[in-house]
């Protein structure tokens, strides 16, 4: 039988992945990651095994008898996408699920659960409708990647491991993701509405994240597409005004979509990243039902910014004793 406390964390070096693993050590699990540079010592309960995303190898004995396994890796896509890079997108995420799909299937004692992350990005830039579970493929890259992505979960048969794809939207927190880069601006007086404003931002706060991929992993019953953000999305220029409050940053001039395209190519970005949305609801996390720890933004926000304000007040405070 799979021991009952060890998870895999593939990718999971990240600010995402670091969140996770926090979680189940702190709740007694043991907690391995998949990095391509990895330690030679645990840290913060922490194991990490060394591979290369594309090729079963010596890092596949770790699946033998875990519980769950988790799979976050991907190359970011804040970038410009040019052919070298789009197809180092594609390639980071196919090829990391066959491989990890691939142990799976060859392991005498596979997890219970494989939860494979994609993004509501597969919607494409899907104006007022309305996306669930229940949506098609839109169109562009980005949608085209996803769909590679998740279809790569079924190459390799499984039949002892429930598989979970979850589609997540843009995840927020103070230490990584879009937070980050729009903070800043914002900070630096460029946090108005990008291009019309009316593109909706589908989000999810870090936390929940974290508590929903705990409640899939320990329920038995999950398995297929969940889309995980926020049940409450909001458009651009709401967004941005929220972001500006929590900030203290009352006003900022609205960013036109002709300046967000030229900015975004002097930052080495996509301006679609910024001028395109998806309004996406959680029908099957709302139907467990799961009760969400911020379903609101301006209460998200708070916390994050509260949280973060706190650790700068007490790193001050500490350097003048």
């Amino acid at each position: 039988m799979p021991t009952q406390n060890k998870i895999i964390l593939a990718g999971g070096s990240g600010f995402l992945g670091t969140a996770i693993a926090k979680k189940f050590v702190d709740d007694g699990w043991e907690v391995v990651v998949l990095t391509r540079r990895a330690r030679t010592r645990e840290a913060d309960g922490v194991r990490q095994v060394e591979w290369n995303g594309r090729s079963v190898d010596a890092w596949a004995v770790e699946f033998e008898g875990a519980f769950a396994a988790v799979n976050l890796t991907g190359r970011n896509i804040n970038c410009r996408h040019t052919a070298a890079h789009r197809a180092e997108i594609i390639e980071s995420r196919v090829s990391s699920v066959l491989a990890i799909t691939q142990a799976i299937a060859q392991a005498r004692q596979p997890p219970l659960v494989l939860i494979q992350t994609s993004a509501i990005g597969i919607y494409g830039d899907s104006g007022d409708s309305v996306c669930t579970e229940l949506t098609g493929t839109g169109t562009g890259f980005i949608a085209q990647t996803c769909a590679m992505w998740e279809h790569a979960v079924l190459r390799h048969p499984m039949p002892q491991t429930r598989h979970v794809i979850l589609r997540l939207g843009l995840v927020l927190d103070a230490s990584g993701g879009l937070l980050v880069p729009l903070s800043k601006l914002t900070r630096w007086g460029l946090g108005g509405a990008a291009g019309s404003g009316r593109q909706w931002m589908s989000w999810i706060h870090l936390s929940d994240v974290v508590h929903i991929v705990d409640e899939l992993i320990r329920r038995k019953d999950s398995q297929g597409l969940y889309v995980a953000c926020a049940p409450h999305p909001v458009r651009n220029a709401e967004f941005m005004a929220r972001l500006r409050h929590s900030l203290h940053r009352p006003w900022s001039p609205p960013v036109p979509a002709l300046a967000v395209r030229i900015g975004a190519v002097m930052l080495g970005t996509e301006p679609e990243l910024a001028l395109h949305g998806c309004r996406c609801l959680p029908g099957r996390l709302l139907e467990m039902p799961y009760v969400f720890q911020y379903p609101d933004l301006a209460q998200a926000l708070a916390e994050i910014y509260g949280k973060a304000n706190s650790a700068v007040g007490l790193a001050t405070r500490k350097n003048k004793t």
